[in-house]
């Protein structure tokens, strides 16, 4: 006999744990009358035209037409829909700190904030001065690979395609500032140089700090003399003070030092059922170590923000991303779209129909414990525990902003086999399901996909992945890093207007 899950005993709808043909009879007393492909979602009872659809005892949208019971359900019969949510904060949700410490091997930096990696960063604040960031990062990285600096992860060329044409005073401008403000000072950079043109709206003198002198510099190509004066200029200051930046060595810091990005991209069903519960049990695990954790996405936890709202240390945390949720509502519909666009082709290939299926699986990363505060995009982390981010959907506009903010580690969890990596902070790559995990194991840190297959549980795979947190912030590589990704994914949310 062929299985479903249900997830839940309020649930009217199974997941299919493998591809099963029609007219064949299933667990729960149920017959197929369609075909339904692995890890889509399958009627349990005849459900009305206009009634509510639940997968984990929560509504995932309203049945368009008529559904008999062992039809398949996805786009073509459910539809997503507006309802009323209550909003309750509880009270019940206090984390009890472990009394011991556990440690990974960081380098402990000047601020006392300690880092997983020990980088030299080249930041542009214009596209105009990114072909300059990019040489300079080449002919360092050439340098390093013919000499031995043992406790230098290499230099990352941050550019991207903003930083004039801009409204100066405006929201754009200021979430864009903070961006570059969170990089400069970001712990996994020993050494930082932030370059412009000379003429843009992203003035250097925007982000000079007197308190920045030695770990980081500013330079303009206009003032330097061009482009061949400035790259040659640069490379030599950084190779002068390559021993400096070299001396920095490892060291035992407690793990309540790691800030770790909670992401996931090109999801599925199973998302939801493995991958995110196991990362969010990880997750919970590091806060009661003293560590922090930053959930992002907003678009990508509509219609399952009480889930986290319940959680909420206070109320106003809670009016905070109230409204930030507003103002994605209105922002999408001034660009003639809906937050239900999220998911991608790959999410509905992958069994999820709509958004409120997506966010239900994707507020599992943050596990269970209390959030402690609402973020605005790339705002610096302050306090410990479960941080919500506002960020974009896409992955990695998202990821700016939590690196920004002071991750300096990311969880990225994958059900359709996301190629993703981020310099300065490596990423863990979590795979959904063993199928998928098989086919791209060379990208795949972790297997979740054994919960399904009955061999582990949420517990059991939610601390191989936080015992991998430490061991890849103690310097092991990652997948995503032994490929290479993570030099091409600085994108900082463009907000506004281009002038």
């Amino acid at each position: 006999m062929f299985n479903i899950i249900k997830l839940n005993e309020k649930d009217n709808i199974g997941v299919a744990t493998m591809s099963i043909p029609e007219n064949i009879e299933i667990n729960f007393g149920v017959s197929t009358k369609d075909k339904i492909p692995f890890g889509h979602k399958i009627s349990l009872m005849d459900i009305k035209k206009g009634s509510y659809i639940y997968k984990y005892g929560q509504i995932i949208g309203k049945a368009s037409n008529d559904i008999s019971s062992g039809q398949h359900v996805h786009s073509h019969n459910l539809i997503f829909s507006e309802f009323d949510r209550s909003y309750e904060v509880k009270t019940n949700n206090e984390v009890i700190l472990e009394k011991k410490n556990l440690f990974f091997k960081g380098y402990k930096k000047e601020n006392e904030k300690a880092g997983t990696r020990n980088y030299i960063g080249l930041i542009s604040t214009v596209n105009c001065s990114a072909t300059v960031v990019k040489k300079i990062t080449e002919n360092i990285n050439i340098y390093l690979l013919k000499n031995n600096f043992a406790n230098i992860d290499g230099a990352v060329c941050l550019k991207h395609s903003s930083g004039c044409g801009m409204n100066t005073s405006g929201h754009g401008m200021q979430v864009f500032n903070r961006t570059i403000e969170g990089f400069k000072h970001h712990v996994n950079f020993g050494k930082v140089f932030v370059i412009g043109l000379g003429c843009e709206c992203a003035q250097i003198s925007l982000y000079q700090n007197d308190s920045d002198k030695g770990k980081i510099e500013y330079l303009n190509i206009q003032d330097e003399g061009g482009t061949r004066e400035i790259i040659n200029n640069v490379t030599k200051k950084i190779i002068n003070n390559l021993e400096d930046i070299n001396s920095i060595k490892r060291t035992n810091i407690p793990i309540s030092e790691l800030t770790v990005a909670l992401q996931c991209g090109g999801s599925d069903s199973y998302s939801g059922i493995t991958a995110n519960p196991a990362l969010g049990y990880a997750s919970d695990l590091l806060i009661k170590y003293g560590g922090s954790t930053i959930l992002a996405e907003t678009p990508e936890i509509y219609g399952a923000e009480h889930l986290l709202i319940e959680r909420a240390i206070n109320h106003e945390i809670v009016d905070k991303l109230i409204k930030q949720i507003e103002w994605w509502k209105n922002y999408a519909s001034i660009n003639s779209s809906s937050l239900d666009n999220n998911p991608t082709p790959g999410n509905k290939k992958g069994g999820l129909t709509t958004i409120l299926e997506k966010s239900l699986g994707a507020v599992a990363k943050s596990g269970t414990s209390k959030m402690m505060a609402v973020l605005d995009y790339s705002e610096h982390i302050s306090t410990k525990g479960l941080n919500f981010m506002d960020s974009p959907g896409y992955d990695p506009v998202s990821v700016t902003g939590q690196v920004a903010s002071g991750a300096n580690i990311i969880c990225f969890t994958t059900g359709r086999g996301s190629c993703f990596g981020f310099k300065p902070s490596p990423s863990i790559k979590i795979a959904t399901n063993t199928n998928m995990f098989n086919k791209l194991e060379e990208d795949m840190d972790i297997n979740a996909g054994t919960i399904m297959d009955g061999e582990s549980n949420i517990e059991d795979i939610g601390n191989q992945i936080f015992h991998k947190i430490i061991s890849v912030a103690s310097g092991e590589q990652s997948k995503s890093e032994k490929n290479g990704y993570g030099d091409d994914e600085f994108n900082p949310w463009i907000i506004g207007a281009t002038l």
